[in-house]
C-alpha cells in the first residue's frame, strides 16, 4: 500500500461515508444486533452510534492503523466496550462459534477476497447468529452495471482497492449464510452517481 491508500483514503471515506442518508443505512443495519458482535472493516467507528443497548461488546477488525486512529474519539465517548481484534477479515483469530452476531458495513467491496472474509464469518457465528451489512455493489441496471465494470480498475487505485461491481448477495449465499432480509436501495444523488449509490442492506443467518 501506498502514502495515497495507507494515510489519505481514510480520511476521505470517513468524510464521505458520514452523512445523514448513510447514517440512516447503518442504523437499518445495526438494527438488531446484541450480545458479542465482530465488527469486520471497523473503520473510523462511525456505526458505533448507531448500535443498540443489546449490544455487550465489540471486537473490531482494522487493517487500517490512521482509521483505528480516527475512531478513538467515537470508541471513547460510546457505550460499548470496543477491542481491536485483528487486522484481516479473510483469517479472524477466533474460535468457531463464538460471536453472536457480525457486521459489515462498506467492507466486503474493498477486502481482496470477500468470499474468504464470508467464509470467516460464518465460522466464527454461533448457529443461528446473524451477519448484518450495509454494502454497496452491482446494481440491477445493465447500464449501471456495465459502467460500475469499466469503472472498476480507477476505483480500485483511487479509493484503496474499493470495487464497484461485486454482487454481494451471491457472495453471501455461497458462503452458506442465509438471507433473511435483503432491501437495495439507492443513495440520493445525480444520475452520473448510480455507479457508487446502489446499496445492499440486510441480514443472513448462520444455519
Amino acid at each position: 500500500m501506498g502514502l495515497w491508500t495507507e494515510r489519505v483514503v481514510p480520511h476521505l471515506t470517513d468524510r464521505a461515508l458520514a452523512g445523514a442518508d448513510v447514517t440512516v443505512l447503518r442504523e437499518a443495519a445495526c438494527e438488531g444486533l446484541s450480545g458479542r458482535v465482530l465488527e469486520i472493516g471497523f473503520g473510523s467507528g462511525l456505526n458505533l452510534p448507531c448500535y443498540p443497548t443489546s449490544v455487550a461488546s465489540v471486537d473490531a477488525v482494522e487493517p487500517s492503523d490512521v482509521g483505528w486512529e480516527l475512531s478513538a474519539g467515537r470508541r471513547g465517548a460510546g457505550r460499548v466496550p470496543v477491542r481491536r481484534a485483528g487486522l484481516d477479515g479473510q483469517r479472524l483469530d477466533a474460535p468457531d462459534a463464538s460471536y453472536d452476531a457480525a457486521l459489515t458495513t462498506f467492507t466486503l467491496c474493498t477486502v481482496p477476497d470477500p468470499a474468504a472474509a464470508l467464509a470467516e464469518v460464518r465460522r466464527v457465528l454461533r448457529p443461528g447468529g446473524a451477519l448484518h451489512l450495509l454494502e454497496h455493489g452491482l446494481a440491477p441496471d445493465d447500464r449501471v452495471a456495465r459502467w460500475q465494470r469499466r469503472l472498476d480498475p480507477v476505483q480500485r487505485t483511487v479509493c484503496g482497492g474499493c470495487h464497484l461491481s461485486r454482487d454481494v448477495p451471491a457472495l453471501v449465499e455461497a458462503a452458506g449464510l442465509v438471507v433473511e432480509e435483503l432491501t437495495e436501495v439507492g443513495l440520493p444523488g445525480p444520475a452520473v452517481s448510480r455507479p457508487w449509490t446502489h446499496c445492499f442492506v440486510g441480514r443472513a443467518v448462520a444455519p
